[in-house]
């Protein structure tokens, strides 16, 4: 007997050890579980967030470049923000593996040990949702035909991105944002505008810096300790450090382009989608300098509709059909339809020249050129892409053609028709001189993409015509003086003069922000600050200067969306005036 219990008393042991080890690892999963919540919240702020140019295309695709508020933008303090929950989620449905996930990824569910870790289900995407507080920034005013808004002051925020890191705010102004002179940003310092991890800047001289969250290897443990530190034979590791990367917040008094003012029409509404007829020169949402006068914030402040989801691209002198799903659900459907190519696009335009009577089909690969100043060119090593085109009337200078664009490119029709020889009659790109004498017809440019790019800019500077190319004076910089060089353009006791009154002008608008606190914000209307006149600035170049607004005929391209079609719907907008058999040029 007692030779039998000598025999159990390892067994025993063992059992006793097992559900030791057993107890410590449920402890230390339910301790990691928070904090490998919190290293992948760092990490996905400390990483940056990427988001490329937005780019309206004339085809239908996959609408990129949402801005939900109340997140830092990606490009830096001169970018809308954009939010991961803009994101599009996965179209499949299936979930990635746990080891396919990093380890600041994994997250443990709750129950038995041994159990797979399953990744929760990708969040769906908000819509890019805007509030009263937005629309209460500014509001419109009609003039000229045009549509405008008032100047206003706004927050444009950032993470500090790779590679600004080691350097100082003096030299990531001068070579990344320099829209304003050197002596522009010492005075917003001076101002109290310029803010670094919520704390003002005092000198621009401050060098930018990134820690990264990561977890410590398990290396200078003993090995008992790092038999303690696994669970089911993975080295789970300890949290050692985590923090975002710089937070940079720039306050701006900032002007917005005029658009047309002829209004966006209503096509059709249901419970899943809004369909409008985009008019030209409006963009679909939030980009560049465009803000408030974009269809998204249009819908919102007069019609009432927010949290859309925009499922298809145009561009921003492009008008017609345009349609937005209500609801993240409404919008994945569509989209896997249009993956699918379920979807038929048609599209009107009038065109240089007597186009052929026959149907034309262009397969012509289509490269990006720059995405900054939005210019596409045929190319070989572009992305392949397909139209056809049918002229539907001639009147002895200019046709009316349909097209129907088989892919989705950026400016696919303005490319394809500009490589046939027949460019759109007024597209202000792609009809320009700066292609050289044969305007691109047959993909002949002579000339590098930079010396065109450089004529192009500089045709539409002599024209005051900037805004076409969605740029400002100082996005132009390759010849642009360098801004990290003290400017001479403000001397000293003016930018003293300017400091003292943004401060007093600061001042006066806290105050009136602290006095409205209190006031409710009517839907649909914008809350009117009388305490201080936010139109002019002191430190705002754009306030110094009088820009020539546009006319009405100018904000037209002749470019149509005309249907839109699925395999549950079909939506149309009238043919514009330009199209018409009788139509003359002026």
């Amino acid at each position: 007997m007692w030779l039998g219990g000598r025999l159990w008393l390892p067994v025993l042991g063992q059992v006793c050890s097992n559900l030791r080890c057993l107890a410590i690892a449920r402890t230390w999963s339910a301790c990691r579980r928070p904090m490998a919540e919190r290293l992948s919240t760092g990490a996905e702020a400390a990483s940056g967030l990427g988001a490329p140019a937005q780019q309206n295309g004339d085809a239908g695709g996959a609408a990129r470049g949402e801005q939900p508020p109340g997140h830092p933008e990606p490009g830096g303090p001169g970018v809308e923000p954009v939010s991961e929950d803009a994101k599009q989620p996965s179209g499949n449905g299936e979930r990635a593996p746990a080891a396919a996930l990093g380890p600041a990824k994994r997250k443990k569910r709750r129950g038995a040990v041994g159990e797979r870790v399953v990744p929760p289900p990708k969040k769906r995407r908000a819509g890019v949702s805007f509030g009263d507080e937005h629309f209460a920034e500014t509001s419109y005013y009609f003039e000229g035909g045009l549509r405008k808004v008032r100047p206003y002051y706004f927050d444009f925020r950032t993470y500090c991105k790779g590679r600004w890191v080691g350097h100082s705010l003096l030299h990531v102004f001068g070579t990344e944002f320099r829209a304003q002179p050197l002596a522009y940003y010492e005075a917003a310092v001076r101002a109290g505008r310029l803010h670094l991890n919520e704390e003002p800047v005092q000198d621009l001289s401050i060098v930018l810096k990134v820690d990264r969250p990561y977890v410590s290897d398990l290396s200078p443990l003993s090995p008992s300790s790092k038999r303690l530190c696994c669970f089911q034979g993975t080295e789970v590791g300890i949290l050692v450090k985590v923090k975002d990367n710089d937070f940079l917040r720039n306050t701006v008094h900032r002007h917005e382009p005029p658009v047309t003012a002829e209004p966006i029409r209503l096509l059709a509404e249901n419970e899943d989608v809004v369909v409008v007829d985009k008019p030209s020169s409006i963009p679909v949402h939030p980009c560049g300098r465009f803000r408030h006068n974009t269809v998204i914030f249009i819908l919102g402040k007069e019609h009432q509709l927010k949290e859309l989801h925009p499922l298809h691209r145009l561009d921003r002198l492009t008008s017609g059909v345009l349609m937005f799903a209500k609801t993240a659900a409404v919008s994945e459907r569509i989209h896997e339809q249009v993956r699918d190519r379920q979807l038929e696009k048609e599209y009107v335009c009038r065109v240089v020249g007597e186009f052929p009577t026959e149907e034309v089909t262009c397969k012509e690969p289509i490269l990006v050129v720059s995405y900054k100043v939005g210019v596409c060119r045929v190319d070989p090593q572009g992305k392949p892409c397909e139209s056809v085109f049918q002229r539907l009337s001639y009147n002895g200078h200019s046709s009316v053609v349909r097209c129907r664009p088989l892919t989705g490119r950026t400016h696919q029709i303005r490319v394809h028709l500009q490589f046939l020889g027949h460019p759109i009659l007024n597209d202000p790109i792609y009809n320009s001189a700066a292609w050289g004498p044969s305007r691109g017809r047959g993909g002949h440019i002579p000339k590098t993409d930079e010396e065109l790019l450089r004529d192009l800019v500089a045709e539409h500077q002599a024209k005051q015509s900037l805004d076409v190319l969605d740029l400002c004076g100082g996005d132009l910089c390759p010849g642009a003086p360098d801004s990290t060089a003290p400017s001479s353009e403000l001397s000293k006791d003016c930018l003293e003069e300017m400091v003292a009154s943004a401060q007093k002008m600061d001042g006066a608008v806290e105050a009136a922000s602290r006095d409205l606190d209190g006031v409710p914000v009517t839907s649909g209307k914008a809350t009117k600050i009388d305490v201080v006149n936010q139109e002019t600035d002191p430190l705002c170049s754009e306030c110094r200067r009088v820009p020539q607004d546009p006319s009405p005929q100018d904000l037209v391209m002749f470019l149509h969306a005309l249907r839109y079609k699925g395999p549950d719907f079909e939506y149309c907008s009238p043919m514009p005036a330009w199209a018409r058999d009788d139509w003359q040029e002026h």
